[in-house]
């Protein structure tokens, strides 16, 4: 990269290499086999129409040169600012194929947020639609392109005003489309940063090593082939979701495109577009089964439905499978730093679907630790650290962040959780959710699962506020299921009826019209407590 570039010790990645965790292959390599294997089958499926294999091939070879004529080289950071569409994806391998680094950004990030990822990324261009509603996209990224000496080049999804290229004029460029190009396995293809629940984003590079090996053995242990459909509800600016991108697109599969979730869309899409494969999180599921929308649309064919992104309540789960009742779920556990870290296996029964993410993906191992560094047994909650072939090698200039986050080779997550004794992970809340009243610590992770059963609650987070007296104490953020009235005396008597001790019970309520969410639809409990000051 043209910045901070983080590499891999040398014994390390021959020791990766030597055991087959990572195939000297980047996304060209599966491109290629795909032409050369079926060259008129579907790659996308998108709102516009049906791309083939060939067809992909000959638009990115055209857009990486269209690029390259703008100054686009090998280091290169080209950030992108798209929906689920299949820009997002001819660009990923455009950029790509030219050994440059596909930054993402989130498409509910404005100006201020945009500005810092741009600056500190160092990216050279940028890639966006050009309006999104009222907002003149266009115009702001133009703005930046003046306020930031790195940025160089404004591309625009749409019509292009003057000072900006349109994406489309990339492929009209009259250079010699690019077959191939300089990149290697080892070196940096994407550049994505943490959702920031807690903290400012990170910048985490990701080679392809990184994701391709992951990827790969995902679609082998979810039986992915060519004949599958794959549908992300997952935004692919999303480490989940380009990872599910990468699943399918290494089996040659089709990926359905759906550029904006909304539960109705989603479903649409099902019933019409008929993937065979669903990756989502918790709360894509919940807004199908709580509006009734499965009942209303074919989703006979769904064979699989990967949940990922947040944890997943059982009751939720067995609703949604229930559904489908001849289709069979798995849960995943992953981060932007490690990609799937552990998910469950073809053979595991329901229960264990239900109730784990799994044990760890190919190569990488995982631990349990106790709050003074000792392993703990199964059962018992503690932080979960992982190493291995699919983890990152350090955050983008944050020494700070890399300091913190590693002990040795474990990457330390930050997630609380349990091994059984046979490594299965279930995930039990975030290290930096637990509240800490007068010494007393709690993880509210279980009262937050209650209060989603409450009649009259649609999402809850509970979050620390600062006690002079006993140094933190609990607030409860609730939105409704419609309008109705609740209190804090209504939430305290349904946890008493519950069984949960008083000790646990939130003393403060916050009733918000809709939770600040990531794009995985995670609460950022960071903003809520925020709010508290």
């Amino acid at each position: 990269m043209a910045a901070g570039d983080m590499t891999f010790p040398q014994d390390l990645a021959d020791e990766y290499l030597a055991k087959g965790w990572w195939r000297p292959e980047t996304l060209d390599t599966w491109l290629a086999r795909a032409v050369d294997a079926s060259p008129d089958a579907t790659a996308l499926i998108h709102p516009g129409g049906e791309i083939t294999y060939a067809d992909l091939e000959a638009v990115v070879g055209a857009t990486a040169s269209g690029l390259a004529a703008l100054g686009i080289a090998q280091g290169d950071v080209v950030a992108t600012q798209l929906p689920n569409t299949a820009e997002f994806l001819i660009a990923l391998l455009a950029i790509t194929r030219l050994g440059a680094v596909n930054q993402t950004i989130h498409m509910p990030y404005g100006p201020k947020d945009i500005e810092f990822h741009l600056a500190h990324s160092r990216a050279k261009a940028v890639v966006s639609l050009a309006r999104i509603k009222d907002t003149d996209v266009a115009a702001m990224m133009l703005g930046l392109k003046d306020k930031l000496d790195t940025l160089e080049q404004v591309i625009v999804v749409g019509d292009a005003p003057e000072n900006a290229h349109s994406f489309a004029s990339l492929a009209e460029s009259g250079q010699p489309p690019a077959t191939s190009g300089p990149a290697g396995p080892a070196d940096p293809c994407m550049l994505l940063y943490t959702s920031g629940t807690t903290s400012n984003p990170k910048g985490v590079p990701l080679a392809f090593q990184n994701l391709m090996c992951n990827t790969g053995f995902g679609a082998e242990e979810f039986d992915i082939t060519s004949d599958d459909r794959i549908l992300s509800a997952a935004p692919f600016s999303h480490l989940y979701g380009i990872f599910n991108f990468y699943a399918g697109f290494s089996k040659a599969a089709a990926s359905v495109l759906l550029p904006v979730f909304t539960p109705p869309d989603l479903a649409a899409s099902v019933a019409e577009h008929r993937p065979t494969v669903l990756f989502m999180a918790p709360a894509h599921a919940a807004a199908l089964v709580g509006g009734g929308l499965m009942e209303g649309h074919d989703f006979s064919s769904i064979r699989l439905t990967v949940f990922s992104g947040a944890a997943c309540p059982p009751e939720l789960l067995r609703a949604y499978q229930g559904q489908i009742p001849d289709s069979r779920i798995a849960q995943l556990w992953g981060m932007t730093e490690l990609a799937a870290g552990s998910f469950t296996r073809r053979d595991d029964g329901i229960e264990r679907a239900l109730t784990t993410a799994g044990p760890a993906t190919l190569g990488n191992e995982v631990r349990v630790l106790s709050p003074n560094g000792a392993p703990l047994p199964p059962g018992e909650e503690g932080e979960l650290q992982i190493k291995g072939p699919s983890v990152f090698s350090g955050y983008l200039d944050n020494e700070a962040a890399n300091a913190e986050a590693f002990d040795g080779d474990w990457f330390r997550t930050g997630d609380l959780a349990t091994l059984d004794a046979e490594g299965y992970v279930s995930l039990t809340g975030r290290s930096k959710d637990i509240i800490n009243r007068g010494g007393v610590k709690y993880n509210p992770a279980d009262i937050e699962a209650l209060l989603l059963r409450h009649d009259n609650i649609d999402q809850a987070a509970i979050v620390p506020m600062p006690d002079e007296v006993l140094g933190e104490r609990a607030c409860c953020f609730v939105v409704t299921a419609g309008a109705v009235e609740l209190s804090l005396e209504e939430v305290c008597a349904y946890l008493e009826a519950e069984n949960v001790t008083k000790l646990k019970w939130p003393e403060r309520l916050e009733i918000v019209d809709e939770m600040p969410l990531t794009p995985t639809r995670k609460i950022i409990k960071g903003r809520l407590a925020a709010l508290l000051t």
